[in-house]
This record gives C-alpha cells, sequence and structure tokens, in this order.
C-alpha cells in the first residue's frame, strides 16, 4: 500500500469513527432527560412500584446518571486513543501482552451486566502505543450494548487498523448475567472469547506463547 492509499484509509477510518460518535449524539439528543427518567418511572410502576415513594424518588435521576457512564462507548471512537504512538523504542520487536483489563459492559439482549476481564497483545512494527490506551480501547467498546464475540473482534480489529502490527490476540473471560441471574441461572460459569489475527493466527508458536502470557487458567 503507498503512503498516501495509507493516508486516505487513516482518514476514511477516521471520518467513520467520528460520524459514528456524531450520531450516537444526535440519538441522544433526540431522546430527553425527563423522557428518559419518565420510562424509568414506567418500569418502576410495571415491576408494581410506586415511583413517587421516598425510596424511589430520586431512583429515574439516579438510573439516568448511571447509564450516561455504563454507556459512554457511544460518545467516543476508541481508534483515537490508538493514535499517539511511540517510535524510540531501540528497535524493539517482541509481543507486547496488557491482560487482566477488568471491564463492564451489558448485554444488548436482555441489558444485563457483562463483567469480565480482557488481554490484549501484539507484536509491533516499528512504533508502541500507551499501554493505559489499550485498556481504554477495551472500555470504550465495553461501554455500549454488547455480545461478547462482537466485543472481542471489535477490540482485535481497532488495534489492527490502527497500528498495524504484525499480529494480534485478544481474548475476553465474562460472566454473564443475563446467564447467572435469570432463564437457567448457572453460576459461577464464564464464557471465553478470542480474536486472532496477523502471526498469532497464522504462527501456532506466537499464538501459544500469547496463550502462555495471559495463563487464564488462573484468571
Amino acid at each position: 500500500m503507498t503512503k498516501k492509499k495509507a493516508r486516505n484509509s487513516n482518514v476514511t477510518a477516521k471520518v467513520t469513527g467520528n460520524a459514528a460518535i456524531a450520531e450516537a449524539h444526535v440519538q441522544a439528543a433526540a431522546v430527553s432527560e425527563q423522557e428518559a427518567r419518565q420510562a424509568v418511572e414506567t418500569l418502576l410502576r410495571w415491576a408494581g412500584e410506586d415511583p413517587v415513594r421516598e425510596g424511589l424518588r430520586d431512583t429515574p435521576k439516579r438510573v439516568v446518571r448511571a447509564y450516561r457512564d455504563w454507556f459512554s462507548g457511544y460518545l467516543s471512537d476508541p481508534a483515537d486513543y490508538l493514535r499517539r504512538t511511540f517510535e524510540e523504542v531501540e528497535g524493539y520487536d517482541e509481543m507486547i501482552v496488557l491482560r487482566d483489563i477488568e471491564f463492564e459492559s451489558h448485554c444488548e439482549h436482555h441489558m444485563a451486566p457483562i463483567i469480565g476481564r480482557a488481554h490484549v497483545g501484539y507484536l509491533p512494527t516499528n512504533k508502541v502505543v500507551g499501554i493505559s490506551k489499550l485498556a481504554r480501547v477495551v472500555d470504550g467498546y465495553a461501554r455500549r450494548f454488547q455480545v461478547q464475540e462482537k466485543l472481542t473482534a471489535q477490540i482485535a480489529r481497532c488495534i489492527n487498523d490502527v497500528l498495524k502490527p504484525r499480529g494480534v490476540g485478544v481474548v475476553v473471560n465474562a460472566i454473564h448475567q443475563c446467564m447467572t441471574t435469570r432463564g437457567v441461572h448457572k453460576r459461577g460459569v464464564s464464557m471465553i472469547t478470542s480474536k486472532m489475527l496477523g502471526d498469532f493466527r497464522e504462527d501456532a508458536r506466537t499464538r501459544n506463547e500469547f496463550l502462555r502470557f495471559i495463563d487464564i487458567r488462573n484468571g
């Protein structure tokens, strides 16, 4: 790929990300905070409660405030966190792994919490990124309505598209409260998903080194 094409590709990706953020702002603006609070009051009444009793009087306000935090990922482009890189690494080109990144998300099917950890690794080419930025990418996608398979793929593709490394590996291990607190009520069950790109997918030794580093058996 020529430098011009690569530059155009990066611009297109950034424009697409910014467009998604703008759309999220438009959708949020289409519903007022008062309407959101009224929706919570409706659910409380549907559950058999009295929204105006003392203990619940401020609950709609608190829920709306909590939603702003839980779903703040819609108002950011995770790729932006990776665009500031460092090239003075003395030729370092071995695997970089950040394990045990705790996250909270919500299932898009039941709006129930997903609590877990993500493990991220990549093989740099000529640049690296601050490790806190990898954690921010995880949070950026986790703070949306999700399914775990999509979350795992989004994290891996974001790192791959922006950093252009030789390979990326992402493993997510999470507990889904839509399974533990409702339905089959199976506690102590966690779900593991993985996405391997580049050398992590094509080279078994690289993939095994990553899995050994994260040692999810103890996670």
